[in-house]
C-alpha cells in the first residue's frame, strides 16, 4: 500500500466523516443522488435537500416516473438544474435498459447522462466496494499540492497527470474508505483558502507546504472579464393568480417555471403594455417597479428589475400544456422555481 494512502486512512479513522445521510445504507442509488447534488455544492447545503429528495423519490423507478416539475421543485434552490434533468434522464435509461437496477459496470455507469469518470468511480466504490480512483475537485486540490503540480486542472495535460497520480495512490484494499478520506481531507483540511496544514496527515511530504507555496496550487483558470446582464421580470397578477411560463429545457434555469422577461430599455413600460395586449388581450391596470434583485451565475452577473403588473380579467386563457400557467398565490409553489423567482414569489405572497 503506497505511503500516502496509509497516512490518509489513519487520519480518516479518527477524523473522517462517517455519519452523512448517504453513508447510511449506501445503495448505488443513494450514493449516486448524493454525488450529483455534491457537484458544485457544499455538504451542509446538500443534506436537507438529499433527505427531502429521498422521501419524495425513494427509488429509481419513482424518480423515473415522477413529473419533471416535481423533480425540479425538489431541486429548487440547489442550482445547476441540468443536474436534476440529467438525474431523471438517467433514471429513465436505467429503467429501460437495466430493469430499474443501477448498473454495476463502470462503462455502463459513465455512459449515463450527468455522470463522468470520477462520479462513476465514486458511486461504484462507495456503494459496491469496487476498485476505482476518483478525482473530484477536493482530490485534485490535495494531489496538486502534495505533488506541486503546476497548471489549472481543467487543462487536459494537467488532468491527465492528476489522474495518473490518483490511480497510483489508490490502494488495492480499503478503497471506499480511502476515496471518502481524500474527499473529506480536501473538503475539511486542504481547503481552497486558509488550509489547515498543521492538521493534515500529508504535511510532512507535501511539496507545496515544504516550499511555502500552498496558495499557488492548484493553478487557477485565467480570469476573463465577467459579463453582466439586466432584464425586467414581469410579475403579472390577475386577481389572486400570478402568471408563470416554463423556460426552455436547456440553458439557464432550463425547464423551470419563471416570470416572463423583457429587455431593459427606456420604453419598457410601453413594451409591457403591448406585451399584455398581445398575450392576454388586456391592458394593464397598473405597472409598478420593484427594487432590483442581483443574482450571480458561474459565468455572469444578472440584475433583475421586477415590474409588478396588475391585470383585470384577461380575455385570453393560458394552459399548462402551452407552457403557460396562472398560479394561485394562495398555494405554496409545487413546481420548480429558480432562487430569485422564488424570492419574488414569496414577496408577492407576503404582500397579498
Amino acid at each position: 500500500m503506497p505511503e500516502i494512502s496509509q497516512q490518509v486512512l489513519r487520519w480518516f479513522s479518527s477524523h473522517g466523516r462517517k455519519d452523512l445521510p448517504w453513508q447510511q445504507q449506501p445503495t448505488p442509488y443513494r450514493v449516486w443522488v448524493s454525488e450529483i447534488m455534491l457537484q458544485q455544492t457544499q455538504v451542509a447545503t446538500v443534506i436537507p435537500y438529499f433527505l427531502r429528495f429521498m422521501r419524495a423519490f425513494p427509488d429509481i423507478r419513482t424518480l423515473a416516473t415522477a413529473p419533471a416539475d416535481t423533480v425540479l421543485h425538489h431541486w429548487s434552490g440547489l442550482g445547476y438544474y441540468a443536474r436534476a434533468r440529467n438525474l431523471q434522464r438517467a433514471a429513465k435509461i436505467i429503467c429501460e435498459q437495466f430493469g430499474g437496477r443501477f448498473p454495476g459496470q463502470f462503462e455502463a455507469v459513465v455512459a449515463l447522462p450527468g455522470i463522468g469518470r470520477s462520479t462513476a468511480g465514486a458511486i461504484l466504490t462507495l456503494a459496491l466496494g469496487q476498485h476505482h480512483a476518483i478525482l473530484d475537485g477536493n482530490v485534485k486540490r490535495v494531489l496538486a499540492r502534495y505533488h506541486a503540480i503546476d497548471g489549472w486542472p481543467g487543462k487536459a495535460a494537467v488532468a491527465k497527470t492528476l489522474w495518473r497520480l490518483a490511480d497510483q495512490h489508490t490502494p488495492e484494499a480499503s478503497v471506499a474508505a480511502y476515496n471518502q478520506a481524500m474527499m473529506d481531507l480536501g473538503a475539511t483540511v486542504c481547503t481552497r483558502s486558509r488550509p489547515g496544514c498543521g492538521e493534515c496527515p500529508l504535511e510532512s511530504g507535501c511539496q507545496a507546504r515544504l516550499g511555502n507555496r500552498v496558495d499557488r496550487f492548484p493553478g487557477r483558470k485565467a480570469k476573463a472579464a465577467r459579463p453582466s446582464k439586466e432584464i425586467h421580470m414581469l410579475i403579472v397578477r390577475r386577481e389572486r393568480d400570478v402568471y408563470l411560463e416554463r423556460r426552455p429545457p436547456s440553458g439557464i434555469w432550463g425547464g423551470l417555471w419563471s416570470f416572463p422577461e423583457l429587455a431593459v430599455h427606456p420604453a419598457a413600460i410601453g413594451a409591457v403594455s403591448d406585451w399584455c395586449r398581445e398575450r392576454f388581450a388586456a391592458r394593464p391596470l397598473s405597472i409598478d417597479a420593484w427594487d432590483s434583485l442581483d443574482h450571480r451565475f458561474t459565468h455572469f452577473d444578472l440584475t433583475i428589475r421586477p415590474l409588478a403588473v396588475r391585470l383585470g380579467k384577461a380575455s385570453r386563457t393560458v394552459s399548462d400544456s402551452s407552457g403557460r400557467h396562472w398560479y394561485p398565490l394562495s398555494e405554496p409553489p409545487a413546481v420548480g422555481l429558480a432562487t430569485p423567482v422564488k424570492k419574488l414569489m414569496q414577496s408577492l405572497q407576503a404582500a397579498t
